[in-house]
C-alpha cells in the first residue's frame, strides 16, 4: 500500500516552496498545473512503493526502465499503457533532475537501463501519456514532454535548496517536520 503524505503535511509543504521558489525565479516557470505536478512527483516519490509502482503479472516490482517499457507495451488496456507511461516519465524525471548520480551506477551495472537514455525516455513517455487519454492531465503530461530538460534541471536545483536548507537547520531539527 502507497503511503501518500497528505498536502497539509509540512514535508509536501517545503517540497511545494522550494519546486514554485526554484521554478519561477530561476527558470521563470510560474504555472500552477506544473508547479504542482512536480511537487507532488517530489512528495508521492518520498515513498519508495510509488517509485517502484509498476508490477508485473505475478506482482513483482519492476525497477529497469526497459522492462517498464515493456510492461506498458505489451498491455492491451490503453488506461495501464497510460499509467505505465506516466510511471516512466515520472521515474526518469525524477532519476534524472534528483539523483543524476544514480545514473551513472545503473549503466555501469548488467542491466537493460544501460542501453536507455533516462531523458528520451522520459520525454517519449510523457508524450505517449499525454496522447492514450485527453483529459485535465493530458496537457501538463505534453508540457513535461516538450520540457523534460528544463524540469529535469529545475528539480536539480530544488535538491540544492533543499540540501542548503538541512544544512542550515538547527543540529537535531528536523526541516521538515514531524513524520507522517
Amino acid at each position: 500500500m502507497t503511503r501518500v503524505i497528505p498536502e497539509s503535511h509540512p514535508l509536501h509543504r517545503m517540497f511545494r516552496g522550494l519546486t514554485e521558489f526554484t521554478f519561477t525565479t530561476e527558470l521563470g516557470i510560474g504555472d500552477p498545473t506544473l508547479l504542482g505536478y512536480v511537487s507532488d512527483l517530489l512528495a508521492r516519490f518520498v515513498s519508495t512503493a510509488s517509485v517502484w509502482r509498476i508490477r508485473d503479472e505475478d506482482g513483482r516490482r519492476i525497477t529497469e526502465v526497459a522492462r517498464m517499457v515493456a510492461e506498458a507495451e505489451a498491455s492491451a488496456d490503453a488506461s495501464r499503457r497510460r499509467d505505465c507511461h506516466r510511471q516512466i516519465g515520472d521515474f526518469t524525471l525524477f532519476w534524472t533532475g534528483v539523483y543524476p548520480e544514480a545514473l551513472g551506477r545503473k549503466r555501469r551495472s548488467y542491466s537493460a537501463d544501460q542501453l536507455v537514455d533516462y531523458q528520451r525516455q522520459g520525454k517519449k513517455s510523457y508524450y505517449l501519456a499525454s496522447t492514450l487519454d485527453e483529459d485535465a492531465e493530458s496537457a501538463v503530461l505534453r508540457r513535461l514532454s516538450e520540457e523534460f530538460e528544463l524540469c529535469a534541471f529545475g528539480l536539480a536545483r530544488v535538491r540544492q535548496e533543499w540540501e542548503r536548507y538541512e544544512s542550515e537547520a538547527p543540529r537535531g531539527a528536523n526541516p521538515a517536520g514531524p513524520a507522517f
